[in-house]
Order: structure tokens, then sequence, then C-alpha cells
């Protein structure tokens, strides 16, 4: 199925933060704020965004596919057990496994951050191992922080750091790593010609 641009963009959307949006919605709109029942929007929603993007791209991308699954996971345990405890964790269990992914990676030499974009971004390897690095910190300084937000914070605290909080923090990180890239894009450029 051929998309114009703005409809991918909207595909892509509902795909990546289909079942965020839906818990949000759900936790603040229909659910008088009970963590639990606010579950079913997400388990919902990310089922959604699967589909969606199954149907119109006929694929689903690895890092939705991985996020929508654990988002059914995590939420499915919180609904068969009633405890909100695994929805909360779930970011915590996602980044550190991100983190120790890519710093694993780095250490045996890989840049997994290289094979999953690599193809996108023209940067030599230098500059992939720093980038590595710094996104492998910053997915384990994300799961600390969950983990301090949950257990001091009430839950209307803690869905607003989920969603947006989180994926704002992810934007300001990725446009704090920009310079380090324009630096590397810069020195890979071949010299202007006399």
């Amino acid at each position: 199925m051929r998309l114009s641009p703005g409809a991918h963009r909207l595909v892509r959307f509902i795909v990546d933060y289909g079942g965020l949006v839906a818990f949000l919605v759900g936790f603040f709109g229909f659910t008088g704020r009970d963590l639990v029942a606010a579950t079913w929007w997400l388990v919902a929603g990310s089922a959604v965004a699967l589909v969606v993007g199954l149907v119109v791209e006929r694929r689903i991308a690895p890092i939705p596919a991985v996020s929508g699954g654990a988002a059914l996971v995590f939420g499915g345990l919180t609904l068969v057990f009633h405890d909100e405890t695994f929805v909360k964790i779930k970011p915590t269990i996602m980044n550190a496994l991100f983190g120790a992914a890519l710093l694993g990676g780095l250490a045996l030499g890989k840049s997994p951050l290289k094979m999953l974009i690599g193809a996108s971004l023209p940067l030599p390897d230098e500059a992939w191992r720093k980038l590595t690095l710094n996104y492998g910190l910053y997915f384990f300084a994300t799961a600390i922080l969950n983990e301090i937000v949950w257990r001091t914070q009430t839950n209307e605290v803690w869905v607003l750091f989920r969603t947006p909080g989180l994926m704002i923090l992810g934007l300001v990180f990725s446009l704090a790593q920009a310079p380090l890239m324009m630096r590397y894009m810069r020195k890979a450029e071949p010299p202007a010609a006399d």
C-alpha cells in the first residue's frame, strides 16, 4: 500500500506511540485514574498499533515490535494479577535491557546502534562507539529514574513521567547528541575543490 508522506508519518506515530497515548488517555479520561484499568487501554492500544503496522506497512519494525510486545506482556501480567507493579517496572526492565544490549555489544567490539540506524547516518566507527556508549548510559539512567519516580511519586505523576516525560527526555537527549554527530559528519566530508 502506497501512502502519502503525511499518512506515512501518521502510521509511524500510531505504531510507535499508539499504546502509550491510549494508556495516557485511558488513565486520565476514562478509568478514574485507576492504573490497572488504564492498562487495558495500553494493551488494546499496543495490539492495534502492531496490527496497523503489519497491515499498512506489511512489516513491524524491530523496535516497535519489541516495545509493543513488552507492553502486551507486562500489561497482561498487570491485568492477570491485578498488580500495577508490572506496568510500572516495564520501562525499568526494557531500558535496562536496551542499555545492556548497547554496552554489551560495545564491550564485544560491535556497535548495535550502527547496526540499527547506520544506513541513515554516514558516521565513522569512532562516532558510532561514542553514540553507543552515550545511549547505553542514557538507557540505564532512565531505568534508574523510572524506579525512583514510580516508588516515590503518585500514579498521576508516574503516568505523566512515562508519557510524555520519557518521550521528551529521549528527544532532548537525542538533540544533545547532534553536536557529536555534526562534528564527525564534517570530518567525513571531502575537502572543497579549489
